[in-house]
């Protein structure tokens, strides 16, 4: 699967864009200045992804990846 297909899965089943989890991060600590917080590790975005979103690892993981810059 294609890094935007995993992004438009998300959208589909979340209804949330990369923007808005952008938002979602920088309000719960995890970004700053839109960039990822160095003692933030990947499983705990990633869990916060899966618990509160009900999304699969892989889709957790692009949107982590996302927030590290990845567009394709």
């Amino acid at each position: 699967m294609s890094f935007q297909a995993y992004i438009d899965n998300i959208k589909a089943k979340t209804g949330k864009s990369l923007d808005d989890f952008r938002q979602l991060a920088e309000a719960k600590g995890f970004l700053q200045d839109g960039q990822l917080v160095a003692s933030i590790k990947a499983t705990v975005i990633t869990n916060w992804l899966k618990e509160e979103f009900e999304l699969g690892h892989g889709h957790a993981m692009a949107i982590y990846a996302s927030f590290k810059g990845k567009t394709e």
